[in-house]
């Protein structure tokens, strides 16, 4: 009977597996588009050959893998001290209830996941308003809750519209400086006042609305949107790095493809 124990697969069991591809899947979504992930590959790749060594009895070797491993924890601390943090902010604060049930928040769940967000709506407000060179600062919530920063700027709950958008950054509007907070299709926040990275080398034609985008979308999982005052241009900024696109219809696509 020996044999079949391998089949002998329990509901903890299937609990166990699903929640390391969860764990997993965080990890990934981390790590993706980064050069974190050539780090990543590495160290599975080391622990591999950590296990090999150990079961070809390669002692020499294998002592010497074990001693980095040991060791390495300290190490894999320093190095993914940002993705750890953004990992821990992530399971913290994720949010169930702005997408509804948690099966439907998860990709690998469900082939297609339509965005409740008004993109259109937002892409056309930015075009609009880098042709009228109104600057602008828009953050899309993502898995991430914001609601820690709606109390440094004025609680809303408006339904997301392109006119709505153009007259909350209207030059002569109280509520144009600082940013917007979207969730789903609602203007949770406007005049949100952001974390401005100080860290990252920026090129020096962006200011203050592209450090505080690039700051909040590293400490989590946001989108920014940036219209600059200067030049009229977009910027599309997410996990702190400017995603360059050609036209507006690529720009709609990123976003809604991001969102989902």
């Amino acid at each position: 009977m020996d044999k079949f124990k391998f089949w002998d697969f329990g509901i903890i069991d299937f609990i166990d597996v699903f929640l390391v591809a969860i764990l997993l899947y965080y990890i990934y979504k981390l790590v993706k588009g980064t050069v974190a992930i050539n780090i990543f590959i590495g160290i599975i790749i080391i622990y591999a050959v950590w296990k090999v060594t150990n079961l070809l009895e390669m002692q020499m070797l294998h002592n010497i893998f074990d001693g980095f491993m040991k060791v390495g924890i300290i190490a894999l601390i320093v190095v993914f001290q940002p993705e750890i943090r953004k990992f821990l902010l992530m399971v913290g604060s994720t949010n169930l209830s702005g997408r509804g049930k948690l099966f439907s928040k998860m990709k690998f769940l469900k082939n297609d996941i339509e965005t409740e967000t008004n993109v259109d709506a937002i892409v056309d407000a930015c075009h609009k308003m880098g042709s009228t060179k109104t600057g602008a600062l828009i953050v899309l919530e993502r898995n991430n809750n914001l609601d820690f920063l709606v109390s440094t700027g004025d609680a809303m709950n408006i339904k997301v519209t392109q006119p709505i958008i153009e007259s909350i950054f209207f030059k002569n509007s109280p509520l144009h400086d600082g940013a917007v907070i979207i969730e789903n299709n609602t203007v949770k926040a406007t005049r949100v006042i952001l974390p401005v990275n100080n860290e990252k080398n920026i090129p020096q034609r962006f200011g203050l609305r592209h450090r505080a985008a690039v700051g909040i979308t590293e400490k989590t999982d946001a989108i920014a949107l940036v219209v600059s005052e200067e030049t009229g241009q977009i910027s599309y900024i997410i996990n702190g790095e400017f995603v360059m696109f050609e036209n507006i219809d690529e720009l709609l696509n990123l976003l809604k493809k991001d969102l989902m």
